[in-house]
């Protein structure tokens, strides 16, 4: 089974999945580097949500590249993080339920299988500018899951509603 990388610009309807052969720091920090060189290589400041998991985190950067190029790197990119045990705040949690059904729903037979199907999934997608019908606002949630997420503040609603990029891999 491959693991695959997903990032989600819900401003431009754009998503990137990218499927790897494992789930680490380096695999991580590669996909940084490639959201920030290929994807928005003018942007000023790329703002990423993404979930806690553990190669998530800017020191993967420092295990993938040298000090200066995970430094460059790192300049380009703000960090928010999901509360642990919600990343179903993350956007890009949906787009990941719509890829396992309409994309990944059946036995694949192969590594070059994989990607096709990714691939023409993601392309169709991007071609229909596909959003996704976003319905949390934090000051309503927060009265309703006050006990459960006690610890959701402004700078999480900040992040949600200013991100250009959502981030989670997925086995």
């Amino acid at each position: 089974m491959a693991n695959i990388f997903m990032f989600f610009d819900r401003h431009r309807g754009w998503r990137k999945a990218k499927a790897t052969q494992s789930k680490t720091a380096v695999d991580s920090a590669q996909c940084m580097k490639e959201l920030v060189d290929e994807h928005y290589p003018d942007a000023h400041k790329i703002h990423v949500v993404m979930d806690n998991y553990t190669t998530h985190t800017a020191g993967s950067l420092y295990k993938a590249f040298k000090t200066e190029e995970a430094l460059r790197i790192l300049n380009k990119l703000e960090f928010h993080f999901t509360p642990k045990h919600a990343s179903w705040l993350n956007m890009v949690e949906i787009e990941i339920g719509n890829m396992n059904q309409q994309c990944l729903d059946r036995r694949i037979e192969s590594w070059e299988m994989q990607h096709k199907g990714l691939s023409a999934w993601e392309m169709q997608r991007n071609d229909a500018q596909a959003s996704i019908n976003w319905m949390f606002n934090v000051d309503g949630e927060r009265e309703k899951f006050a006990k459960a997420y006690a610890n959701i503040n402004q700078s999480i609603n900040q992040s949600i509603n200013q991100s250009i990029i959502t981030f989670v891999s997925r086995y």
